[in-house]
């Protein structure tokens, strides 16, 4: 897999950016409480929702420009076709790919989101 593009705002990283003041990084919301199985292409470009606002999860639909300002989706490209296991919980430590991180007590016993 490719990686285009893993720049998530410095805020999101906790490094305030240079000359702004932010009281509150912004943190990813848990949009499912398990990963999302999906079939992808060989050179396709995909944007990988890591806000967890997009209602078309696991996918970006600009939510974040509203919702999560400073969270920007990671992009990427698969080297070949296959069934990868995309995370929605927004916590794994690898994205945009699950690791495992939904099991934890924490993340089971969250609230999801209102969805409007």
């Amino acid at each position: 897999v490719t990686l285009l593009d893993r720049t998530l705002a410095p805020v999101a990283l906790g490094r305030p950016a240079v000359g702004r003041r932010y009281s509150t990084p912004p943190q990813p919301v848990i949009a499912a409480k398990q990963p999302f199985p999906v079939e992808v292409k060989a050179g396709k470009k995909y944007a990988w929702c890591a806000c967890g606002h997009s209602k078309n999860q696991p996918f970006c639909d600009g939510a974040h420009k509203k919702a999560a300002p400073g969270i920007s989706p990671l992009r990427f490209i698969p080297e070949e076709d296959k069934t990868v296991w995309l995370c929605g919980c927004k916590r794994t430590r690898s994205p945009p790919y699950c690791d495992g991180t939904h099991k934890d007590e924490a993340v089971q016993r969250a609230q999801l989101s209102a969805q409007p």
